[in-house]
């Protein structure tokens, strides 16, 4: 398990506000969970998200047993004691290494430039639909190189429809995601 911080730009009516988004990823499966975003990632918010994902049956961290993070301070004492309490063993990076953290560092990469590269989020509440919105495709309809160009979670009604249905172009974010799917015939 890896995590990672990366930041977004969104414009606000106080102006330009930089936004920290908080996200979790199995490098087994490339399934990705957004955290938390937070303009302020300070102790008792990190303290949240630990308590978050290392939940009993339902957090992203229940059956890890590491997590690999940067040096970066954010990720505190405090948040880090939280992970451990919950049975996941914390591996801090060492310093200046981002490919030891490669599936995380690709994963930024994707979702800026696929994605919040080429829009203006106006508030919080259309970044947070933004990446839902992004890591719904990333999940379901994105097709992915390192796993033999296949879809990582494809919904169960998808590809049972045979090679005689016609190919439709469906989209997210207004036509930004685009992704193709055969029909029933």
């Amino acid at each position: 398990m890896g995590t990672d911080f990366f930041t977004v730009e969104v414009l606000t009516l106080k102006g330009l506000v930089t936004y920290y988004v908080l996200f979790f990823i199995q490098l087994e499966s490339r399934r990705v969970c957004l955290a938390g975003i937070t303009p302020h990632p300070e102790q008792q918010w990190m303290e949240q998200m630990g308590r978050k994902v290392t939940m009993q049956k339902w957090g992203f961290l229940t059956n890890s047993r590491y997590l690999l993070h940067d040096r970066d301070s954010k990720f505190c004492m405090s948040f880090r004691q939280l992970i451990e309490a919950g049975r996941v063993k914390t591996m801090p990076l060492p310093a200046r290494s981002p490919n030891l953290n490669a599936y995380a560092e690709r994963w930024v990469r994707s979702v800026k430039q696929e994605c919040l590269s080429k829009l203006i989020l106006f508030g919080e509440r259309p970044l947070r639909r933004a990446l839902q919105q992004y890591v719904a495709h990333y999940h379901e309809e994105r097709n992915h190189q390192g796993k033999q160009n296949r879809l990582l979670f494809p919904l169960p009604n998808r590809g049972a429809s045979g090679k005689n249905g016609m190919v439709r172009c469906k989209e997210r974010l207004g036509g930004l995601l685009k992704y193709y799917e055969r029909e029933a015939a």
